[in-house]
């Protein structure tokens, strides 16, 4: 892909767009979807009508696969969907950034799109036997419809927060505000709605510094690969 000269990138929370932010180039347009696949659909588009020339799917992902840790990279192969329709991402522009990233935690497979936060081990594990898809995130698949139709390339590159074994407390998904920051007021009223909450905590927030520091080396990687 080294004929490409505009990116296109959608992520769903803006923490993602600001590790994003010091790696940004001319030719790089960031749009988010806040954490709402609808919404992920309309700046797909956005994107496309921008003249985007490769579209990008970059954030954290939840690990379905146990063997995935906190961390770990994925530059994803395929998406796919609910009744197993996939989308496979373009080989070329995932060469050009594995090449770059060069790193031993980065790994391929398959993302499953999905339109919620998927929270509890159990469900992750499901969805795992049934899809085989080794993460899972809300804003690739739309991206990957939007990139087929209109007939461009695509890659997704997402990073795991969550790992399978590990669930999501519920007050962190309450804290989440209308564009995807978090609102500390309704964290503390959560945690004071469901104070067995506060134990998971920290083990959330080591998780998802993990996958932070890993997007970071991914935002380098694209500068250098495309930018």
């Amino acid at each position: 892909m080294g004929n490409v000269r505009r990116l296109g990138v959608l992520v769903g929370l803006p923490f993602e767009a600001a590790i994003l932010a010091p790696h940004h180039f001319g030719n790089m347009t960031v749009r988010s979807a806040a954490a709402r696949p609808a919404r992920a659909r309309r700046e797909a588009a956005a994107l496309l009508a921008s003249g985007a020339e490769l579209l990008v799917s970059f954030g954290v992902a939840g690990g379905l696969d146990p063997a995935l840790l906190p961390g770990d990279l994925l530059l994803a192969e395929t998406i796919v969907d609910a009744e197993g329709r996939r989308y496979a991402a373009d080989i070329g522009a995932r060469a050009e950034l594995l090449a770059v990233l060069n790193d031993e935690r980065v790994r391929g497979g398959a993302l499953l799109g999905t339109a919620r936060v998927v929270a509890t081990p159990d469900a992750k594990a499901r969805l795992f036997a049934g899809s085989g898809a080794a993460a899972l995130d809300m804003e690739s698949l739309p991206l990957a419809e939007a990139a087929a139709g209109a007939g461009r390339p695509f890659i997704a590159v997402r990073a795991v927060a969550d790992p399978a074994g590990r669930a999501i407390p519920g007050a962190a998904l309450a804290a989440l505000g209308a564009e995807g920051r978090v609102d500390f007021g309704r964290l503390l009223a959560a945690l004071a709605r469901r104070p067995g909450d506060l134990a998971g905590l920290p083990a959330l927030a080591r998780d998802s510094a993990r996958a932070k520091a890993a997007l970071g080396r991914a935002a380098l990687g694209l500068a250098r690969a495309f930018g």
